[in-house]
């Protein structure tokens, strides 16, 4: 889920975990991916290693008994194994998704990175809105309606929310529209709660409104603006980001 923050968020970001990049993780087989991510969670906190062992051995070791003191032996043991790996895979899940947002958070693009991380019917499209000093708005849709998230400085984001507020407005009559700030300020919700947050927003919309909703969207023109000043040498024009389901 990590994403690069390197990248500029007006195109698609590559996935990234600590220094590794999408192609590391792609080349890399299944337990030298879970040994890279185990050392991302351990470097986040130091605690989470153990208590996902610990917690594994706990429960074996209680069905272990159990079986020894109650019987039949041969059903408790297997079954404490299989639950006692269960919980490990569950903690170990939960402890690398925190490791996760603790790495992107603050950084550029990270509220883009957990939109497009969501589970569900959703269309992201990122930095539908922006401006020179890199205050950005990406946008969600799917069935509780559009969803406007900003990152950067509060005041020029609130700013930038409530004009493509009025935009979104002009074609989506009726539908609920909901913003949110990403951050660890006052009024702004920290990155690894911005996914639970838009998650339970109530659903109010069918599907078949879903898509007539993305195709009216689809009319509007993103509004990010271009650096001051001249190009880079050897500098390439951005790519504006394309609808992702």
């Amino acid at each position: 889920m990590l994403t690069d923050v390197g990248t500029r968020v007006t195109g698609k970001a590559e996935p990234v975990v600590d220094n590794y990049s999408a192609e590391d993780l792609a080349k890399a087989g299944r337990f030298k991916q879970i040994r890279m991510v185990a050392k991302l969670v351990n470097e986040q906190n130091r605690r989470a290693m153990p208590i996902i062992f610990g917690s594994a051995v706990l429960v074996i070791a209680v069905f272990v008994l159990l079986g020894l003191l109650v019987g039949p032996a041969f059903l408790f043991i297997p079954l404490g194994v299989i639950l006692g790996v269960m919980t490990a895979m569950i903690l170990f899940g939960r402890f690398a998704q925190q490791a996760q947002y603790s790495a992107i958070d603050g950084q550029l693009g990270a509220a883009a990175a957990v939109l497009q991380s969501m589970r569900g019917d959703w269309t992201v499209t990122p930095a539908v809105a922006g401006n020179r000093t890199m205050d950005v708005v990406h946008r969600a849709v799917g069935k509780p309606g559009v969803v406007l998230v900003g990152e950067g400085v509060p005041a020029r984001v609130a700013s930038l929310l409530a004009a493509e507020r009025k935009k979104t407005e002009r074609v989506a009559h009726g539908v609920p529209i909901h913003e949110f700030q990403a951050g660890s300020g006052e009024g702004q919700v920290p990155v690894s709660k911005l996914q639970r947050k838009i998650t339970m927003l109530p659903r109010t919309l069918r599907p078949a409104a879903v898509s007539d909703l993305n195709y009216r969207l689809k009319a509007l023109a993103p509004t990010m603006q271009m650096p001051k000043g001249p190009m880079p040498k050897g500098a390439r024009m951005p790519k504006m980001p394309k609808q992702q389901r």
